[in-house]
């Protein structure tokens, strides 16, 4: 089976080889990638157990080493997979997935419950990281980067980690983010058309950690998301949040 960027993916074969679906529009490396949620969804490949190596999957596909590794390690960006150095990919231990309808700005959501929010701007500079330039899917950098503690009432309660596509908020840099929530910001400049998400239970690493002023153990519910603007991904964010002082909720 051969695949290419304009190929489809068929079914003819037999249980092993990759579903029956139509994905002409979509690039190998998505096809492989939507190949690989496939046969975890359906159970085949179990969480902690081991998918086939990339030669395995080079030979299946008939594709690039580079195009199969693109969407591991883009699964593994996602939390889907995990590597480990020496042993192969591994389904990533399952964690269950909850539903935030709605995107709202955390200076909103305070102001709502008739709190005073207060920004602290740690990083905002442009950024050559090779997993959040794919996750934009920019082909070079810079992506622009920022790094902002959110807090209520004096306490800090979310740790943002944001790239943002240049092409689609090329002002991104010149923003004051005291004032101005990045998502204030670029819900004025180009309102989304479309996200995805997840929510992990994680703890956090130190510098977070630190920032949040976390007691050193404690978890953080971690909010991953990807927006797009038409057909430009815009802003690949992580937020941080302690667990003993926050919860995540939607309504429709």
């Amino acid at each position: 089976m051969n695949l290419n960027e304009s190929t489809e993916l068929k079914q003819d074969r037999t249980d092993s080889a990759p579903p029956a679906v139509t994905m002409k529009a979509l690039p190998a490396y998505e096809q492989i990638k939507r190949y690989v949620v496939k046969r975890i969804a359906e159970g085949v490949w179990k969480p902690g157990g081991l998918i086939p190596s990339e030669t395995e999957l080079v030979k299946e596909f008939g594709v690039a080493r580079m195009t199969v590794s693109r969407a591991l390690r883009e699964l593994t960006t996602e939390r889907v997979l995990t590597r480990v150095q020496g042993s192969g990919t591994f389904v990533a231990p399952q964690r269950y997935e909850s539903t935030v309808l709605e995107i709202r700005s955390i200076a909103d959501e305070i102001a709502a419950r008739g709190h005073r929010h207060t920004a602290r701007l740690l990083t905002l500079e442009p950024s050559d990281d090779p997993l959040s330039l794919e996750a934009l899917g920019l082909e070079s950098g810079p992506a622009f980067h920022s790094c902002i503690v959110h807090a209520e009432e004096g306490e800090p309660i979310q740790y943002e980690d944001r790239f943002v596509n240049p092409k689609v908020f090329p002002a991104y840099l010149e923003q004051d983010f005291t004032v101005e929530t990045p998502n204030h910001y670029m819900v004025r400049v180009a309102p989304i058309q479309r996200a995805e998400f997840r929510i992990y239970a994680q703890k956090p690493d130190a510098n977070v950690r630190r920032h949040l002023m976390m007691d050193i153990g404690e978890p953080c519910l971690m909010l991953w998301r990807r927006t797009w603007v038409g057909d430009d991904v815009a802003t690949s964010v992580r937020l941080w949040h302690p667990a003993s002082r926050f919860h995540l909720a939607g309504h429709v």
